[in-house]
């Protein structure tokens, strides 16, 4: 489907284009920061605000959740009312629920606030896209999509590294708290740009919102992670089995709700039609086990370095930093790779994950403390899978499907990620926290249990990647 072009102003290039540009990749950045920073400071914030297992889980958790949950609607809200206003909204939300985060005055009020950052970032981040597609002369959109795919590595280096930094440094004796409140002048500067310098974009003709779909959607899936996630605080009890009983007339219900509004000529969050395209189908499921078992993966870590090998918050920044390093070598190669190879190179890049989590378990499962170089070279090699699956995974899914449906797909695909990421802190902390648990039981504590409790969960994650692998031979052998 041709889609005219959006009423507004000349297209932007030059120093324009740098301004516009400079506040949408600073809103990127600390959206994608967030994502990864909080694990670093996760057992300083335990022991400040005396967070469970499960807060914890809540608190990483929480958050991709909630940006799932906004994304398609805050795209479809982007082009109804309007690129601009959507986007300062979301920055403004960003921010006040970043401040928000750095004054919390107990782990229910933190886990509250980083939900609300969440719902920020998904009404945020998709109108980045929109911006630059919109508003850009093409040869200053090729260059502000290059600077995205920068400020995409230069995140995941920073979020772990900068986080054990400010916690360490305790600036202004805020401690942990100043990994949200560093976000506050860098939004502010942000805000500055987009408002004096941003032109306003929209679609032609009416888009609505599908509220109710969306409220249904997130609905199914909290119903899930939320047992999950206390299941085991709470002691199991038979309601709890009961709550994830009700995904499965919930998630019945979205979908009949999407085949009546696509019926009526609506637009629905997912047509189900699309899950009857193999690649589409297969690409779901691929991606569900692909990020599951990456979204958990940080959190455990940072848990075992502090907790079960005696770190600090910044030289466990400094560990987890080769597998960042890793992902920026190869990202660049993926996307190249991707129009000629792009299912092998998928397959590939998963199934190395898988084996440097297999090398990784060799190295924790006795217990010890092991030193930093001997984590090092499986850490470098997770990150290079990581580098030649994730960037290019969506176009490659995107080339079985439909041109009329790639931009629906796109964002269906975009949201399991952030949902995916979320089931894996589920159900892999589950694993990790209830081994950790049965270890406290019989006696054994310190380095040993946590050793135990990342073993355990290192075969499950090698096994996702696995999965994820043999799930891509579904999809097209190359992208568009």
């Amino acid at each position: 489907m041709t889609i005219s072009p959006p009423r507004q102003a000349a297209l932007l290039s030059g120093r324009p284009a740098v301004l516009v540009l400079a506040a949408i990749l600073t809103a990127s950045f600390m959206e994608l920061l967030d994502a990864t920073i909080v694990s670093v400071a996760l057992p300083a914030i335990a022991a400040d605000l005396g967070a469970s297992d499960a807060e914890l889980q809540w608190m990483v958790a929480g958050y991709t959740l909630a940006v799932g949950a906004g994304l398609i609607t805050g795209g479809r809200a982007g082009d109804q009312h309007g690129r601009r206003r959507v986007f300062l909204l979301g920055l403004t939300a960003f921010t006040l629920a970043s401040a928000a985060c750095g004054l919390a005055p107990g782990s229910g009020a933190l886990v509250a606030a980083r939900v609300a950052q969440g719902l920020a970032g998904g009404l945020m981040i998709p109108q980045v896209f929109g911006i630059i597609r919109a508003s850009f002369e093409p040869a200053a959109r090729a260059r502000a999509l290059g600077a995205y795919g920068a400020v995409l590595g230069l995140a995941s280096v920073a979020g772990p590294l900068l986080g054990g930094v400010l916690v360490e440094a305790d600036l202004f004796g805020l401690g942990w708290r100043a990994i949200f409140w560093v976000n506050v002048p860098i939004a502010a500067a942000g805000l500055a740009l987009g408002a004096q310098y941003m032109p306003d974009s929209r679609e032609p003709g009416r888009t609505r919102l599908d509220l109710p779909g969306a409220a249904l959607a997130a609905s199914a899936t909290v119903l899930l992670l939320l047992p999950l996630v206390q299941g085991r605080e709470w002691g199991w009890p038979w309601w709890s089995f009961l709550v994830m009983a009700l995904v499965v007339p919930v998630t019945a219900a979205f979908l009949v709700r999407q085949r009546r509004l696509v019926a009526l000529g609506g637009q629905p969050i997912l047509d189900p039609a699309l899950l009857r395209v193999r690649a589409f189908a297969g690409g779901l499921a691929a991606s569900l086990l692909f990020f599951g078992a990456l979204g958990s993966f940080f959190l455990v870590l940072s848990l075992y370095l502090q907790y079960g090998a005696g770190y600090t918050a910044l030289e466990t920044g400094l560990v987890i930093l080769p597998f960042a390093i890793g992902s920026i070598i190869t990202s660049g190669v993926g996307v190249q790779l991707a129009g000629r190879a792009g299912r092998a190179v998928l397959v590939s890049g998963s199934l190395t994950l898988a084996v440097s989590q297999a090398v990784l378990h060799l190295v924790v499962r006795d217990g010890a403390e092991p030193a930093a170089w001997l984590l090092a070279a499986p850490l470098l090699l997770g990150g290079l899978g990581l580098g030649l699956t994730a960037p290019a995974l969506i176009n490659v899914v995107l080339a079985g499907v439909p041109g009329r449906d790639a931009g629906a797909a796109g964002g269906v695909l975009t949201t399991v990620t952030q949902i995916g990421n979320a089931l894996g802190v589920a159900v892999l902390g589950l694993v990790f926290f209830t081994r950790l648990e049965d270890s406290a039981a019989g006696g054994e504590g310190g380095p040993a249990a946590y050793g135990a409790a990342l073993g355990a969960i290192l075969p499950w994650q090698a096994a996702c990647y696995a999965g994820a692998a043999a799930l891509m031979f579904l999809l097209p052998r190359r992208a568009r």
